[in-house]
């Protein structure tokens, strides 16, 4: 019974936002921030790099998070996914083992190209449906005066047959 109203929300929820984006770098940024995390047998050589690399980490999954919960930033979080995961190749273990890099770079590509869809626009009304018999179009301009006072309506210029003498 509670799943009933829940399942549609959700949907419109997920559809109104970059959310495999927001999925795809979050994870890099999970990934590129947990290997500094690992047992010193796994990572023979950290440094500053772990430091940088959490950090990094942790700007991703705020870029992935950013698209979900503020869709009208995509452009910039999309941008500066691309940027943090292609940095963290060189200053944070490639990348996550290289990894970390792709997705981040799938994922703010995902979020960088997302676009909303369109709201659905109002049912043609009667008198969109009667201009539709041939007549000319109300265009909401007023009609142009003619030289004589009285009114001429703006029509579409009819197309010339071109003759060519010669």
């Amino acid at each position: 019974m509670l799943l009933k109203g829940v399942l549609p929300r959700w949907r419109r929820w997920r559809r109104g936002r970059p959310f495999w984006g927001g999925l795809v770098t979050t994870a890099a940024g999970a990934e590129i921030a947990a290997i500094p995390l690992a047992p010193m047998k796994v990572m023979v050589l950290q440094g500053v790099t772990g430091i940088v690399s959490v950090l990094l980490g942790l700007v991703l999954v705020l870029m992935g998070l950013s698209a979900w919960f503020a869709p009208h930033y995509r452009g910039l979080a999309g941008v500066l996914a691309v940027m943090v995961a292609a940095a963290a190749l060189v200053l944070s273990n490639l990348g996550g083992f290289f990894l970390g890099t792709i997705l981040g770079v799938i994922g703010g590509s995902l979020i960088f190209g997302w676009q909303p869809l369109p709201e659905a626009g109002p049912e043609p009304s009667a008198h969109n449906a009667e201009a539709s018999d041939g007549d000319t179009p109300d265009t909401g301009m007023p009609d142009a005066a003619a030289p004589d006072g009285g009114t001429v309506q703006a029509r579409a210029a009819e197309p010339t047959p071109l003759t060519h003498d010669s």
